[in-house]
């Protein structure tokens, strides 16, 4: 058993939120030791960039903020702190070009993390920062306590930052395992649940053709919840960031709707199915006068055979189409996850009012957004701000 003293701060978690909390410190004159469970950090921010890595989102400040659902008014201080166009800002300062999509979503030309990371990690080094990995945190006593390669080492720093991350993609680090270390203390931790995570719809065989083709054009409802864009159909049920969005109300049992031609009214639909079809067939009728997609018409056969006759009844079908599902799938297949430490048990500089000079930050905090930027703009958006509160503390500053 060894016991360390650190002089700053201590920050467990090598995601985002936890070098950005690390590069806040850093900047505000602290020494900083970063504890990573995994062998390499950023794990992640890396598969994340797999898929272009999404930084934030080209948008009026407002509407950026409603997207966080139920947490806005607690991020909005965050977010203002460090909105799109400063995220935006600072990938540049690490050397990458950006672009920005024909739906606000911001991206490095390089459409990749690996260049982003390692610039930042290189000034994060040059800066002072001390890496420890393969550091696993097991709780607290006058302390912290890590497994480690040395074996059981408590590190006794002045403040500390807490980035661990959700529980979705396990694998990558985000485990969640220390919600029970902090419930055991009295904090408030909301239950974990999936978001951003794929719907299970229980297909026919007959759907089987249509994997992997994509449902575009059309819009998804649920709960109250209403989005446009893309869901691909897999052979698991559907999934994508057209229907990310309603995750909050899929997981509570709500019902899916699709609206597969959200452009047109239901009476321009009724009266376009009225035209006359001849001998054509109607699956031949809808693909002729609606140009519905090969993937719609199978939705629309699979959920809704036998199609009414009736123009207007099955206009109002189309408006209207009821998918019955069995739920989101597994939190670990999640992109991202809800719950996480309360806001109710945190003060203003997301330190723990139960553990005075510890803070959180990053997904471990219980909030939820869609995809689209605003999950590694919130990340990091929480990670600059509780690193600038533990920079206050350690001054014997006033924060914020």
């Amino acid at each position: 058993m060894e016991t360390e003293r650190i002089k700053g701060a201590l920050v467990i978690g090598g995601g985002p939120a936890g070098l950005m909390a690390a590069e806040a410190l850093l900047a505000a004159g602290h020494a900083v030791v970063l504890a990573e469970a995994k062998p390499s950090l950023g794990r992640k921010l890396l598969m994340a960039g797999k898929s272009g890595l999404n930084l934030t989102k080209a948008e009026g400040f407002d509407s950026f903020c409603a997207a966080y659902g139920a947490a806005a008014d607690s991020l909005r201080p965050m977010l203002a702190a460090l909105p799109p166009e400063a995220v935006s800002a600072w990938a540049e300062d690490l050397g990458q070009p950006l672009f920005t999509g024909s739906t606000g979503r911001v991206f490095p030309v390089a459409m990749k993390a690996s260049p982003l990371l390692r610039g930042w990690l290189g000034r994060l080094r040059a800066s002072g920062l001390e890496i420890r990995t393969r550091w696993r945190w097991t709780g607290w006593d006058e302390g912290m306590w890590f497994d480690t390669p040395r074996g059981a080492v408590r590190l006794r720093p002045e403040v500390t930052v807490l980035a661990m991350g959700g529980a979705s993609w396990a694998r990558l680090g985000s485990d969640g395992l220390w919600a029970g270390l902090l419930a055991a203390r009295g904090i408030a931790v909301t239950p974990f649940s999936p978001a951003n995570a794929g719907l299970c719809v229980p297909w026919s065989e007959h759907m089987a053709a249509h994997f992997g083709a994509p449902l575009k054009a059309v819009a998804f409802h649920a709960g109250g919840l209403t989005s446009r864009g893309e869901a691909v159909i897999s052979a698991r049920g559907l999934e994508g960031g057209g229907l990310y969005p309603l995750s909050p109300a899929l997981r509570t049992g709500a019902a899916l709707q699709v609206d597969l031609c959200p452009d047109l009214a239901e009476d321009v639909l009724a009266d376009r199915l009225a035209r006359p079809r001849g001998k054509q067939s109607l699956a031949s009728h809808l693909r002729r006068v609606l140009r519905l997609s090969p993937a719609v018409r199978a939705l629309l056969a699979e959920v809704a055979r036998p199609l009414p006759g009736d123009p207007r009844a099955l206009a109002r079908l189309l408006k209207a189409l009821p998918v019955p599902h069995a739920g989101l799938r597994p939190m670990d297949e999640a992109i991202s996850t809800a719950g996480g430490v309360a806001f109710a048990a945190l003060d203003a500089g997301l330190m723990l009012r139960a553990a005075p000079g510890v803070f959180c930050a990053g997904e471990m905090l219980d909030w939820e957004a869609p995809t689209g930027g605003y999950l590694l703009t919130g990340c990091l958006a929480t990670g600059l701000w509780a690193g600038r509160a533990a920079a206050a503390r350690l001054a014997a500053a006033p924060f914020p």
